[in-house]
């Protein structure tokens, strides 16, 4: 008997963890990803223990801790003078929450996942090819398809794994008012190879500073030799009219506005990057289902984060997990979908808003701020570490 066949739309970090799941749970799946080549893209990525340990479980996480630099710590400094508001240690996250916190290059977790997928000869790849339409009839999903494959595959299921602008998303959950919306804040990233900057901040630790309207991140990757830094900024902070949108070019004197009043060590960390890129930031409306008969939406494509709590591969990583589990256990590809589903929707949901909280709470200014910073520095590793249970445990 031939397995049940899969088509995942996307061959980012969801669509390959979903054919990690797919293949285990015994489907051959067929990914297509419009790009001609899955070249190196991006910037560093943090990857939290309740994904780690869904890779493990996918046979992925050998691969990827290759690649990954282990953080000692989670250090959380106030911007205007890096006083320390508090410490996360990390070297304990196996014991507390079951699997590893680590961080990497995009590209590194990307190549890591299609290693990992090689290994099943359930899995192909169709590279420069895009699905333009879906359509179901009884119990089996049709997609349209431009590029280099063929111009339509038909399948019993379609995962969407296709992200924010997702041409899955739109055929399940078809509704005008379902569009992306901005956040009002700016994702500025760039690496910047550590002889540039001070030896302290190449440290296997992740440091975010906090201030008015703004914060930054910045941990090193690749055995040290370079460090991943995330400015996000508020709108507010682009000052007059530039005359273009935000179309991925770094506005950088909005980064030196919002930083210029920061410490000595972040400006000099901010002025040795010298190839910055801007990502703005969306959010789109929350969904009641992530299925519609036998399609399934994994990672932005079901529930875009914003990354203040460094869960948008994590939570497409979780998606992969409970598609595993519902597939194996439940013949019947509608049921088993709508079980994902159910597990699904409400813990991704509560991330997604945990997340935009999260971001009010780094942007406060004056007195807010004051009391934030105050709360912090009150907490302790150990109270600090219990807020996160719920997120890394899971």
């Amino acid at each position: 008997m031939e397995p049940k066949r899969a088509i995942v739309a996307g061959a980012g970090v969801g669509g390959l963890s979903a054919a990690l799941a797919l293949s285990r749970a015994g489907f051959d799946a067929r990914v297509y990803e419009r790009a001609a080549a899955l070249e190196e893209f991006g910037a560093g990525l943090q990857l939290t223990p309740n994904a780690t340990r869904v890779l493990a479980k996918l046979g992925a996480l050998d691969d990827v801790l290759e690649a990954a630099t282990v953080p000692k710590a989670i250090c959380v400094l106030r911007g205007s003078d890096d006083l320390l508001l508090a410490r996360l240690p990390l070297k304990d996250a196996e014991r507390r929450w079951g699997a590893p916190y680590v961080a990497l290059h995009r590209a590194d977790l990307q190549k890591a996942l299609v290693r990992a997928a090689e290994r099943h000869e359930l899995i192909r790849f169709s590279l420069g090819s895009t699905i333009t339409g879906v359509s179901i009839s009884d119990d089996r999903v049709t997609v349209n398809l431009t590029g280099s494959a063929a111009t339509a595959d038909e399948a019993d299921l379609l995962i969407g794994a296709d992200g924010l602008l997702s041409r899955v998303r739109d055929f399940v959950a078809a509704s005008p008012d379902d569009r992306p919306a901005s956040t009002g804040r700016i994702a500025f990233r760039a690496t910047i190879p550590s002889h540039l900057v001070e030896d302290r901040w190449t440290e296997a630790r992740v440091v975010m500073r906090l201030g008015p309207d703004a914060h930054l991140v910045h941990y090193p990757l690749r055995k040290g030799s370079i460090v991943n830094v995330v400015a996000v900024i508020d709108e507010s902070w682009r000052g007059g009219d530039s005359g273009r949108p935000w179309d991925g070019v770094a506005d950088r004197p909005a980064i030196d506005r919002a930083f210029a009043a920061w410490s000595r060590s972040t400006r000099r960390l901010l002025a040795a990057a010298s190839n910055w890129r801007a990502w703005p930031l969306y959010r789109r409306l929350s969904l009641g289902s992530f299925t519609l008969g036998p399609i399934a939406l994994v990672g932005d494509a079901a529930h875009p984060m914003v990354p203040f709590l460094a869960q948008g591969a994590a939570q497409a990583i979780e998606d992969a997990g409970a598609l595993e589990t519902a597939l194996s256990q439940i013949p019947d590809v509608r049921e088993a979908l709508a079980s994902y589903s159910r597990a699904r929707v409400r813990r991704a949901t509560r991330v997604q808003s945990e997340a935009l909280q999260q971001g009010r709470v780094y942007h406060l200014r004056g007195a807010m701020a004051l009391a934030r910073d105050a709360a912090m520095r009150l907490l302790g590793p150990r109270r600090l570490g219990g807020r996160y249970d719920w997120l890394y445990g899971a």
